[in-house]
């Protein structure tokens, strides 16, 4: 039996604390090092990880021998430096989303995950929830017919200001858009695989561009599919619906609590089922960002050793190439941004 993958997590904020968690608790990993920069954080990483060494730099976590794999949950900014580096020393990298803030440092980690012997998995971990990870597998068996039209909408507290503030330096975070919409971006692509990648981006906001507190996008596929994304950050609590409408059925499922962070929620996956005359509802397993990451860290050690991504770099700059086409269109009135 292999002994468990050793593994750095570079950021110790909320989510960074999470990620921790995650692999420290996962059957085949094993937490040896924790990245906190700032004072605070390492007190706390060692307080709470008595056994992890604890770096106030990325580098000296990236340059330790024992370290087989980096989680990197740092503010946005800091993904691409960190993931290449990674590569480059031969680690393997659970890079949280965004990939990247630019699509050209989302090309600089493709070209780094190409040249290394290590595999890289992005950290988009609504695929493997029972609840939005369900609604592809019955796509996949034909439950609606072809999936025609995606709508995501979340409405929600506006974000937490992050260590230092970097959520609100546009310089850090890329944009609003890339902070969360980039897994509902996800989701839309994964459900319309088959009708390609999007061609074209609209998107209207009201604030400072890619800082919107409301936005809606509407995307267009080539075979004619369409996709809608809205996101509101002025509201309350954490509530976020999924609707795929298919040539011959539809689905709509919900997810709401008190934040993201929420171990308990309130959830509805409902389909009407090709050639139903109504809905029926669908269980629910433990759904929610927390439970993800938990599955995300032992499947990301699993496709490792197995050389294989959950989610590809490929796939990673997909979502981010749809986030920053919909911050152009948003900055330009909803001009249409054919997609990169």
């Amino acid at each position: 039996m292999p002994e468990k993958m050793a593994f750095a997590v570079a950021g110790y904020g909320a989510w960074g604390r999470f990620h921790a968690k995650s692999i420290a608790g996962a059957a085949d990993g094993r937490l040896a090092a924790i990245v906190a920069p700032s004072e605070v954080n390492a007190r706390a990483a060692k307080a709470d990880y008595p056994d992890a060494v604890i770096y106030r730099r990325w580098e000296e976590a990236i340059a330790d021998p024992a370290i087989e794999a980096v989680a990197v949950a740092a503010p946005n900014h800091l993904h691409a430096p960190i993931a290449i580096a990674a590569l480059n020393a031969g680690k393997h990298v659970l890079l949280e989303k965004p990939m990247a803030n630019t699509l050209e440092d989302c090309d600089r980690i493709v070209a780094s995950a190409k040249a290394s012997k290590a595999q890289i998995t992005i950290g988009l971990q609504c695929r493997l929830s029972p609840q939005w990870g369900r609604i592809r597998a019955l796509i996949e068996e034909g439950a609606i017919g072809a999936p025609r039209h995606v709508h995501v909408s979340l409405f929600r507290h506006p974000y937490r200001q992050g260590s230092a503030g970097w959520r609100y330096d546009k310089s850090r975070v890329g944009s609003w858009i890339l902070e969360e919409p980039v897994h509902f971006f996800d989701l839309a692509l994964w459900y319309l695989a088959a009708s390609g990648r999007p061609v074209e981006v609209r998107a209207l906001g009201a604030g400072e561009p890619g800082m919107q507190a409301t936005i809606s996008t509407l995307m267009h596929f080539p075979d004619g599919a369409t996709a809608a994304v809205n996101q509101i950050l002025g509201g309350f609590e954490h509530h976020q619906t999924v609707e795929v409408v298919g040539s011959k059925g539809a689905i709509r499922s919900t997810w709401s609590a008190a934040t993201a962070r929420s171990l308990k929620s309130a959830t509805t996956l409902r389909l009407k089922r090709a050639g139903a005359e109504s809905f029926e509802e669908l269980p629910v397993g433990r759904s929610g960002e927390v439970y993800e990451l938990a599955r995300q860290a032992q499947a990301a050690i699993e496709g490792f050793r197995a050389g294989k991504s959950l989610v590809s770099a490929e796939e990673g700059r997909a979502a981010v190439a749809v986030c920053l086409a919909a911050e152009a269109s948003a900055a330009m009135a909803g001009k249409t941004i054919v997609v990169d």
